[in-house]
Formats: structure tokens, sequence, C-alpha cells
């Protein structure tokens, strides 16, 4: 049985969804979306996913076309209707139908499509091994801490990974490591210090970042939010990204070069098992 995922109102099963051939989302990426991850049915910080969803609306002088606090429920009706347990539920608005023009719509009908995906994420056979990650050039633009839809250069750098046998990428410009193709990046020096970039129009501000961040405070970490630089990397005592799709995944190499051992490090370790912890405590 296929899916149920939602459009514009509509609860449908993925076959029959639609979207116009004129939305801006797809003539122009000009849309912002959120992934929540999903732990036994409950929803995991979605409420400071929700409210990075309204900073980024805001930021592109776009409307919501349902009150962000009914998101939830339309969330919980798919989780429910696909039987989900792990996973996680994408949601996208779009600055909606019109002729294709450059300039916005005067009479503006965002479009809000949800899905939910099935996959594990607490139990992620590639966080107990660690992923292998290589460099590639950060040629997005300049609004990144903006979460769009205009994906293409991060697409283009996972497939550069892949293709070099590595299982993602972390993004370089002026020398520096922004943050991973979809995850920020982290690393652990070797006395300890916790270094990730600084906030800003560099970097998404990551919403398990943010929770990784405070956990590390809390295990009395001393933490620097600075850039780092590839070589940086390949020195460190251990490595690690965070995203929402997978929580806290260790880094185990750097551009071919192992981060140390070459095996997920227990500092890295105890920050996921932290984070898992929390967020079960906390799903909603």
């Amino acid at each position: 049985m296929s899916r149920v995922v939602y459009v514009n109102g509509d609860y449908v099963h993925e076959e029959d969804a639609k979207i116009s051939v004129f939305d801006r989302g797809f003539l122009f990426a000009d849309g912002v979306y959120e992934v929540s991850a999903i732990i036994g049915g409950k929803l995991i910080d979605n409420e400071a996913h929700l409210r990075r969803l309204e900073r980024s609306l805001s930021e592109l002088k776009m409307r919501c076309p349902v009150p962000v606090a009914d998101i939830p429920f339309i969330q919980r009706e798919l989780i429910e209707a696909n039987n989900l347990d792990e996973g996680m539920v994408y949601l996208q608005v779009s600055r909606g139908v019109a002729d294709r023009d450059f300039n916005f719509p005067k009479d503006e009908k965002p479009s809000l499509v949800l899905f939910t995906q099935d996959r594990p994420i607490s139990s992620s056979p590639k966080a107990a091994r660690g992923i292998r990650v290589v460099s590639q050039p950060d040629i997005r633009w300049a609004r990144r801490d903006i979460k769009t839809v205009q994906l293409l250069a991060q697409s283009l750098a996972k497939q550069a990974a892949l293709s070099a046998g590595a299982d993602d990428a972390w993004m370089v410009e002026d020398g520096f490591v922004t943050e991973g193709s979809s995850n920020n990046a982290f690393i652990i020096t070797a006395d300890g210090v916790l270094i990730t970039r600084q906030l800003g129009n560099d970097i998404l501000s990551g919403i398990t970042r943010r929770a990784v961040l405070d956990i590390a405070k809390q295990e009395n970490l001393t933490i620097e939010e600075r850039p780092f630089t590839i070589e940086e990397a390949q020195g460190a005592a251990e490595a690690f990204s965070t995203s929402a799709s997978a929580f806290v995944m260790p880094v185990i190499s750097v551009d071919h070069k192992a981060i140390s051992q070459g095996v997920p490090g227990p500092i890295t370790q105890k920050l996921r098992e932290k984070y898992i912890e929390l967020a079960l405590e906390t799903a909603t």
C-alpha cells in the first residue's frame, strides 16, 4: 500500500499527489523546507524545527498557507496514516502557483506539502561504523542560514563523495570547512576541545547542532565556535556531523585520511547516546 501524503489540504496516496508545473518551488526553487525525525511514532525537536521554518519564511517574505501551530496535527495524521514508527516527516512550503515571472506574484497562494519516510535513525548501521567524508568546494549561495529547497550544489557534492568512494562531503570555502552537504560539521582535538563553525549566513543553524552543544556544555566539554580546516580535521582525535536525519554521525576519515584510529571516538559516541536519550525524553 502506498504512502499517504499531504498536498494543500488533502491527504492522498502518493501516486495521486499533484503539484502544478507553475509552482514556484518547481520553477525557481522558491520554497523552504524542514525535516523532523520520528522515533516511536513521536516527533523529535519539532517545535524548534517549526520555529526555524517561521524564520526561513520570514527571510524570504513568504507566507505559510496554514497556521504554523496547526502543522503538528498534519504531521501526526501522516505518522498515524502511514503507521510510521521511526523515520522522518518532510514539509515544504513554496510561494505557490503563478505564471513564470521572476517577480513575486501579487496574489500569493503558497503551497504546503508533507510526506513521511521510513528509515532507521536511532540504530543506524552507519553510526556504528562511522562514515568517510571528502572535501568539496562550497558553491552555494550566500544565505545558507535559510533552509531553502535549492539543494543542487549539495546534491552534486554528495554524488562527488560517492564517486570518490566516500559517504558524504564537507564543504570548503576560503580554506575552511563551512558544513556538511546536509549537516553541521564538528571536530574534537587531542585536548578534548569541541570545535564547530560559528553561526552566521555561512551555515544553517542546525536544530541537532544546538541540542548537541547544550549536551556538550552539560558534559563540561570546552567548546570553540570557529572555522576549522580540512588539515585540522585530519589531525583531530574525533570528528562527527549532526543532522535531524542522522542525529550524531561519527566521521572516521576525511579526504581518505583516517581520523585517529579510524573508528568512532568515545566522546562522539557519548554525545550520540546522550542526544538519543534526550530525544526520547522530549519527543512529542
